[in-house]
């Protein structure tokens, strides 16, 4: 077996619409945004899909509303109650059967913005340049100022990546194929998990990411020859068909 990372952007908000930085913010999806998390989740979500519920071993959830929300719209068949009050109207039971417990982390929350929560890219460039800074913003590379910096996103990513791997992956990785196959679910943001799946590969976050994530979109990480020490990113993955 080859465990995988699924990594799932919130929905579309009114901020991420107009390109405003939203971390310690709690706003909700937009309508438009729960109308696309439930088409992601009748999609992919399922026994022939590209999340098998019953195959998740463990998910984990941003402390924020809008990730949380996007949570409930996949409608996985949770068998517990959630560990937060529901966000929305309660979708009707699925099928899905999915044991996973959910965890509320903040390890995984967004970057916390600081002076820059709310505003866009090309305002953050206006106010630096009228600071005198004339070099132009980077995230990886500069942080931001009164919030996060690069390091300090690194060390709690690293923390999370080292309990997937030693709770979840180590135990079934290039083992027969189980019930257990240790799939690992984590519903956040946009920056939080371009920088989580930097870290996987190792890479640092000063490297920058060349990919990008949409609102609502999914990403997979896994490893190269059933091999803990080749963390990989997925580019393409097939669904699950029964033989």
């Amino acid at each position: 077996m080859t465990p995988r990372v699924f990594l799932v952007r919130h929905g579309e908000t009114e901020w991420s619409l107009s390109g405003k930085h939203t971390g310690l913010t709690d706003i909700p999806l937009t309508a438009n945004g729960e109308k696309r998390v439930k088409a992601t989740g009748r999609a992919l979500v399922g026994d022939d899909r590209l999340i098998v519920p019953h195959q998740l071993s463990h998910i984990y959830v941003s402390p924020r509303k809008r990730a949380q929300r996007t949570f409930e719209l996949l409608n996985l068949g949770i068998s517990d109650p959630l560990p937060w009050k529901v966000h929305g109207e309660r979708l009707s039971d699925v099928p899905h059967d999915c044991g996973a417990r959910v965890e509320v982390t903040n390890d995984i929350r967004e970057w916390d913005y600081g002076d820059y929560e709310g505003i866009t890219s090309p305002e953050i460039r206006k106010i630096r340049a009228e600071q005198g800074i004339t070099e132009k913003w980077d995230i990886w590379r500069d942080g931001c100022v009164g919030g996060e910096s690069p390091d300090q996103i690194t060390e709690r990513l690293d923390r999370l990546i080292k309990e997937i791997r030693d709770k979840w992956h180590a135990p079934v990785i290039g083992k027969p194929k189980s019930e257990n196959p240790g799939d690992v679910l984590i519903v956040a943001h946009g920056h939080i998990l371009r920088a989580f799946a930097l870290r996987w590969t190792g890479k640092s976050l000063q490297d920058g990411p060349a990919f990008l994530l949409e609102a609502g979109g999914v990403g997979t990480l896994s490893y190269e020859h059933h091999n803990l020490e080749e963390p990989a990113i997925l580019l393409g993955g097939a669904f699950v068909v029964s033989p």
